[in-house]
């Protein structure tokens, strides 16, 4: 169709009309920062959905428009100055309420509007497949309709808010196993799994007794610290693991149990979104005392055994892999062949049964290379060649290989840790890899402790007792921060920026837990999943990489709960940024301090402390009436 030519008088009308309506979307704009931050926002409150997002300086929600894709790169960087072309919004448009739970490098849809080619059948659906730069949103994350604070630890273990994840379909698919229950205005979690409906607490305790430990406590007196919980569900086996003094690592896709991750970490428990599939997981060598699978659903013979031997790399020195799966007791023709297969698999890879009681069986794996070396020539699957970096893991392939221990950890024959609590802040092993001595460690864990302590003091009486539990240390280098922490009833994340220093195994060493991340990306968690959130640094380092900084507000935005805290430690520009985007972002200012005589020499370091506000789109405040 072609286009009619307007006459003078038409074009005044439209300009007029223009006028009119940019005057009025100017006084909602300022209508909404107004009520945005109270729990309860008028129902005229301005709702934005996909198709009002504009260009703001950063990167926009995908769109079909090709030429979009072409448009020049205009995001406003850290410290260029306040020209007149700097332009700051004065508020984000809103994502659509169906993206409440959006997490952009996991997003299906995407997957399936750029046409990727992916192996269903290696669960590399499920693995990271982010944005590009054309299809990323700035649109700020509502909460689902009649969003509530949730339920403070440690409550929020056994019951949270059914309107905080609207999620009911568990409850019903795994009413015989003792999942979940919806009760009321509440999903309540009885501690119940697909293989110990008596209670997570009882199967905890049969483990422990299965492998001889003290009081039938897994803990083995503080020489099991750290678990991989793989196909976790909703994370029940790791809620009660707590109590013992074991922090698990709860491992699920967002698969056809959806939500399973989200209530997790709802309930305040340690979780990660990822799939064993292609990939290595985003952890490093040696770092889990213990693997645990209790029907996972993975086919672990697949492909010469390679998810085994994923778990494997990722297994300490006499580490532990316990299975709770019909292979391991059924006596059908097909589970009898799996079994065998999967335990000539494990023989080959030397490990041991250690134990093997009902349901259950426990392999060992070895403590040295012994067992490797005295394999006949061309046993499968081989051992890894030299050069193959075990610590390698941000996008690295996994192989079917067995990993060696070093001249060194062969000849020190385990892990040479400390007990838990000391292993916490005794200097572990592997700080020589990094050519980092015992002193410098004990600084940095004394530094830390003097830079948490000056935090809390500044937030003072804005945060209550038990207002945070998920905590995520953006740049953890050696974990100090998270060590910090350990008098309060928090667990921490602690994720190591792929560009930096591989510091991730000297915090797993410590009996901490975390992960590689790159922050130019959006990471693997749900909206609203942490309490706190504390970025040293990381603005400055993504700057420099020509990153977008506003990107990782939103990002920051999305993954923080509201009412959530953030503390920014970095340098004066930095904080000077930031809060340009604390209306558009409605946080609020809790309090900034020169860093002083805790900051490192030269670093130049100011400290903003900000607070999330709660702010409800408008269709969703209708449906909470």
């Amino acid at each position: 169709m072609s286009r009619g030519r307007s006459d003078g008088s038409q074009k005044k009308r439209i300009v007029a009309y223009a006028c009119g309506v940019a005057i009025f979307i100017g006084f909602l704009y300022v209508y909404q920062g107004s009520i945005f931050g109270s729990q309860k926002v008028s129902s005229s409150a301005l709702e934005y959905g996909s198709k009002s997002l504009k260009r703001l300086g950063v990167s926009y929600l995908g769109t079909d428009d090709a030429s979009d894709s072409k448009q020049e790169d205009s995001s406003p960087r850290i410290g260029l100055g306040d020209g007149e072309d700097d332009i700051i919004p004065k508020s984000f448009p809103v994502c659509d309420d169906s993206h409440s739970e959006l997490i952009p490098c996991l997003d299906r849809h995407l997957i399936y509007q750029l046409r990727l080619k992916l192996d269903l059948s290696l669960m590399e659906h499920y693995e990271r497949h982010c944005p590009p730069p054309e299809r990323r949103y700035n649109c700020l994350i509502p909460p689902p309709a009649g969003y509530k604070i949730p339920i403070k630890w440690p409550e929020s273990r056994d019951e949270v808010w059914k309107a905080n994840i609207p999620h009911t379909h568990l409850a019903h698919e795994k009413s015989d196993q003792n999942w979940m229950i919806v009760k009321g205005e509440k999903i309540v979690f009885p501690g119940g799994g697909t293989h110990f409906h008596k209670g997570a607490d009882k199967y905890i305790a049969s483990i422990a007794n299965m492998l001889n430990f003290s009081q039938n406590i897994l803990n083995n007196e503080g020489r099991l610290r750290t678990v991989l919980d793989v196909g976790c569900g909703v994370a029940s086996f790791g809620a009660y693991l707590l109590s013992s003094d074991i922090i698990a690592m709860s491992l699920a896709p967002n698969d056809v149990h959806q939500n399973q991750i989200q209530f997790a970490l709802e309930r305040g428990i340690p979780a990660y979104l990822g799939v064993l599939g292609t990939k290595r997981l985003p952890y490093p060598s040696r770092s889990f005392e213990l693997a645990h699978c209790s029907r996972c659903r993975i086919d672990w013979l697949q492909r010469d055994g390679i998810l085994l031997l994923e778990l494997d790399r990722l297994l300490r020195p006499g580490g532990y892999f316990a299975y709770s799966s019909p292979e391991a007791y059924a006596q059908d023709e097909e589970d009898r062949r799996i079994w065998r297969e999967m335990s000539a698999l494990v023989g080959r890879m030397c490990w041991r049964i250690a134990a093997k009681r009902d349901q259950t069986v426990i392999w060992q794996k070895p403590i040295t290379n012994e067992c490797y070396m005295e394999r006949e020539p061309g046993t499968r699957p081989p051992l890894c060649q030299s050069d193959d970096d075990p610590d390698a893991i941000w996008g690295v392939n996994m192989e079917a290989c067995i990993t060696p221990y070093s001249d060194h950890d062969n000849k020190a024959g385990g892990s040479g840790l400390a007990p838990w609590p000391m292993r916490l802040t005794s200097p572990p092993p592997r700080l020589a890899d990094f050519g980092y001595s015992n002193e410098k460690f004990e600084k940095d864990t004394e530094l830390w402790q003097g830079r948490v302590e000056n935090y809390w003091n500044l937030v003072g009486p804005k945060m209550s007792p038990k207002m945070v539990r998920n905590v995520m240390d953006m740049k953890a280098n050696m974990g100090s921060f998270a060590a910090a922490l350990r008098g309060k009833d928090v667990w921490v994340m602690n994720v190591v920026p792929r560009d930096g220093p591989n510091t991730l195994k000297i915090i797993y060493d410590r009996g901490l837990i975390g992960s590689i991340h790159d922050w130019c990306e959006a990471y693997s968690t749900y909206p609203r999943t942490y309490d706190l959130l504390h970025a040293w640094s990381v603005f400055s380092d993504i700057d420099k990489r020509g990153c977008s900084p506003v990107d990782l507000l939103i990002e920051m935005d999305r993954i923080l709960r509201p009412t959530g805290f953030i503390f920014i430690r970095d340098k004066q520009a930095v904080i000077d940024f930031v809060k340009k985007y604390l209306t558009a972002l409605h946080w609020e200012e809790v309090a900034t301090a020169d860093a002083g005589s805790d900051s490192d020499q030269d670093a130049n370091e100011v400290i903003l402390v900000v607070q999330k506000k709660l702010w409800l789109t408008s269709e969703s405040f209708r449906n909470t009436e």
